[in-house]
């Protein structure tokens, strides 16, 4: 079955682009697969949060994979999770990683560039393709590696130099065994065209306000569209309001929720 998972996930790299509302436990994944979503991605952020840490490689590799484990069992699509800078301070610790992952049933993950204990900054090129070529050894050949690059999203460079680094990082990701791009803080359409007609693999753009609307987008040729941490937030901002709702307003600020026999047979 998952092999069968991980071929209908590849497929969805295409025209139109694959669009993935993430998630961040069970209960969201099986929300957004009821609510049409061909596959399932998963936010470190949110994932992060909801276990009480902040993001940023603070989650031990056994808790981000036991969450993997819990979405896979919550719905019957393809998962995809979401592996921060893949839970491994070496090379090695990465391949263990995804070979975790794998084991648990997802079908693909997210990598990532950044150094987490230095903001702003990206491992060099080099060992951060070694660690992709890890993780491809860990992952098998089936499991889709989508690999971030931070250099926009962290604004690293001088703008006029970022399209070119950015290129040169995808190419060298993808002779080392990615599957895919991940381009997190570009929202210009003329830089979205430059990096979809210069980079030979399906790029992946991450959406949002101010982003060109998933059509515009899908015209432009990307080939996957995620919206990160935003859907997890929207969430929490919701706790927020009804919290604030029930102490300072003598309200009850709770309209818009999924109702309880819902969310009982959507997880039963």
């Amino acid at each position: 079955m998952t092999n069968e998972l991980a071929q209908r996930f590849r497929s969805l790299h295409t025209t139109p682009p694959l669009l993935l509302p993430n998630c961040w436990d069970a209960g969201s994944a099986a929300v957004i697969a009821a609510a049409g979503a061909p596959a399932i991605a998963t936010t470190s952020a949110g994932v992060a949060w909801s276990l009480g840490r902040p993001d940023g490689d603070a989650l031990k590799r056994d808790e981000a994979v036991a969450v993997v484990e819990r979405v896979v069992r919550a719905v019957d699509l393809p998962v995809t999770a979401d592996v921060e800078s893949g839970f491994g301070r070496t090379p090695k610790g990465v391949r263990k990683t995804l070979a975790a992952v794998a084991a648990a049933g997802a079908v693909g993950v997210n990598i990532e560039d950044t150094v987490a204990e230095e903001p702003g900054s990206l491992r060099p090129l080099t060992d951060q393709a070694e660690r992709l070529a890890a993780a491809r050894e860990g992952a098998g050949p089936d499991l889709f590696i989508n690999a971030r690059i931070d250099i926009y999203l962290a604004g690293i460079g001088e703008p006029e130099t970022r399209l070119a680094a950015v290129i040169e990082r995808a190419a060298a990701y993808a002779e080392a065994g990615a599957d895919g791009i991940f381009v997190p803080g570009v929202t210009d359409p003329e830089t979205i065209t430059a990096l979809v007609n210069a980079i030979s693999l399906p790029l992946n753009i991450l959406a949002g306000p101010g982003a060109p609307a998933p059509s515009a987008l899908a015209k432009l040729g990307v080939a996957r569209i995620s919206l990160g941490s935003q859907v997890a937030s929207a969430a929490y901002a919701a706790a927020r309001r009804a919290a604030l709702g029930l102490f300072d307003s003598d309200t009850y600020d709770t309209e818009g929720g999924i109702d309880y026999g819902t969310m009982q047979s959507l997880l039963g």
